[in-house]
């Protein structure tokens, strides 16, 4: 029985060797995998020359056959600028969360077990054809018993252990390649895989979903074109989740012929509004506008949000900060921004922030003076993230999401309005933020919560110095000193007393044989004898000092 999990784990990294040695990434495992599961297949394929985003398709259409999890962490990826380079980022965005929904009385079985009660005591009607598969789960249509349409979305039987699974060999993967492949030594292969365990474990968690839905629920009540379905929190649990059901299409399948060019101009404009609205007067945004994630309800007037899994949140500070980061830009004050962007959180190595300028200014000075319709925004993201690919940045999660954010709602508008611009939308909500944090009740708020915050720091000073004091005290800190050149310099002090030494003696022992030789009655006595060796003594002493002093050249 113990051998089980270990044949499924070898049967696995095979399938995964024999899947990458099909796209072209075989070579990986011939040099650095088991060789007992090196296929024919393998031995086969060559590595392909990388061209423009020829290895990112390939990536992507590996990743898609591997599953679930590989979806996932591929779709991980695409939010990691700072790790993947720009080609493969923007590939990995494709990857589609499509997958063979599971059998109908699996489903039943989750709800039974989540709920406590069976489909028929829960539900009018229950349809046992999913509407929508994903990764983790599938949604089935169904009806309450007071009559209103929900979509139930259930948990896969086996997800939480394929993933789990999964996980462990992404582990010895990641664990493999820090380890031996040198051109990722600056990336923490294990900590990317720590990241998205971490997100992949929380979605496995829908009743995190669920706040997020009803977070967003709040935040669009009563607003005239963006609807977002409400919670029923008696029929949700970690594994089954419940919400209104929304009645439209998919942006993704909307038949853009049966619309005017100023209809879809419009819907363009009212889901990037939709969009900057959460990032600007809420700071809590959807971090994921894929056109799979949004509606078309009745007309082109009303969307509808599906699908929160993945959210974004920026706190009042850091507006505050985005909004110094526009000040700077719109001045042209280029050198300031490494600093606003560390702020920001943004790490860069201090060795390289001179170059880091100097590469600002270049996409600065490229794009200055152009107005918003003639800047391609996609193509200002992708420079964008060439730079912090070769500038290896390390950014926040947060700012990640919201430019991939940014990104993807630019590409979705353009594919329903070749011209539109996702600047020409953010524009307004950008100017109406930088005016507000500089209202005069704004200025007299951020003035009150400074002074608290320096009252608590000199309230807490004292402690803070009893607590180091005693920690020294303790030996619990260790304070070492780092020097150079410290032992040139004992040895040079060395020297010198060594001389002084010397010429003590040779000083010394002349003035004693002068004193024996004033009291010796004659050369020949004891006392004159002991006065001529003595300074014959001191006299090879002096010469010798004198000549070592002349040979180091510092009289």
């Amino acid at each position: 029985m113990s051998t089980r999990p270990a044949v499924r784990r070898l049967s696995r990294i095979s399938e995964i060797s024999q899947v990458a040695a099909k796209h072209g990434f075989g070579y990986f495992f011939e040099t650095h995998g088991p060789g007992s599961l090196r296929s024919r297949r393998q031995h086969e394929v060559a590595p392909e020359t990388d061209g423009g985003s020829n290895r990112g398709q390939r990536l992507r259409q590996m990743l898609d056959e591997l599953g679930p999890t590989f979806v996932k962490f591929g779709q991980l990826l695409s939010t990691r600028p700072d790790v993947v380079p720009p080609d493969i980022v923007f590939e990995l965005k494709g990857l589609q969360d499509q997958v063979t929904p599971f059998s109908f009385e699996e489903a039943e079985q989750v709800i039974r077990e989540e709920l406590g009660l069976t489909i028929e005591q829960l539900f009018l009607e229950f349809d046992e054809t999913p509407i929508a598969a994903a990764s983790i789960g599938q949604v089935h249509r169904a009806v309450l018993p007071n009559g209103r349409s929900v979509a139930v979305k259930v948990q896969r039987p086996e997800a939480p252990r394929q993933i789990e699974a999964d996980l462990e060999l992404m582990y010895q993967v990641a664990r493999l390649l820090g380890e031996r492949v040198d051109a990722l030594e600056f990336i923490d292969t294990v900590s990317l895989v720590d990241e998205f365990a971490r997100t992949i474990r929380q979605e496995l968690d829908y009743r995190l979903e669920a706040r997020n839905a009803e977070q967003f629920h709040r935040d669009f009540v009563g607003h005239p074109h963006v609807r977002v379905p409400r919670v029923y929190w008696s029929y949700s649990r970690t594994r089954v989740l419940t919400l209104e059901l929304l009645e439209g299409v998919h942006l993704r399948d909307l038949d853009l012929g049966r619309y005017t060019i100023e209809e879809r101009k419009r819907l363009a404009y009212l889901i990037a509004e939709a969009w900057m609205h959460m990032i600007f007067r809420n700071g809590f945004f959807h971090a994921d506008p894929h056109p799979s994630n949004i509606m078309v309800l009745e007309q082109t007037e009303h969307i509808g949000l599906i699908d929160f899994g993945m959210v974004g949140k920026l706190t009042d500070e850091d507006m505050s900060k985005l909004t110094g980061l526009f000040i700077d830009v719109v001045n042209e004050r280029i050198e300031a921004l490494p600093r606003r962007l560390a702020a920001l959180g943004v790490r860069y190595p201090k060795d390289r922030e001179e170059e880091f300028v100097n590469e600002l200014r270049d996409v600065y000075y490229r794009y200055y003076g152009a107005r918003l319709s003639e800047i391609d925004p996609i193509q200002l993201i992708r420079e964008a993230f060439a730079l912090i690919y070769r500038m290896h940045l390390q950014l926040p999660a947060r700012f990640v999401l919201l430019d991939r954010a940014i990104a993807t709602l630019g590409s979705a508008g353009m594919e329903l309005y070749p011209d539109f611009n996702v600047f020409d939308v953010a524009k307004p909500y950008a100017r109406e933020l930088m005016i507000e944090r500089f209202t005069p009740q704004r200025v007299v708020r951020r003035t009150a919560q400074e002074t608290r915050n320096y009252v608590r720091m000199m309230l807490e000073l004292p402690y803070q110095v009893h607590d180091t004091l005693e920690q020294v005290r303790d030996g619990q800190i260790e304070v070492g000193f780092r020097h150079e050149g410290l032992e040139q310099l004992i040895r040079r002090m060395d020297l010198v007393f060594n001389r002084i030494g010397i010429a003590v003696v040779a000083v010394g022992g002349a003035i004693t044989s002068a004193m024996l030789a004033s009291v010796a009655n004659g050369v020949g006595s004891f006392f004159g004898i002991l006065s001529v060796v003595g300074l014959s003594l001191s006299g090879l002493l002096s010469i010798w000092l004198v000549w070592g002093v002349i040979r180091s050249g510092r009289l």
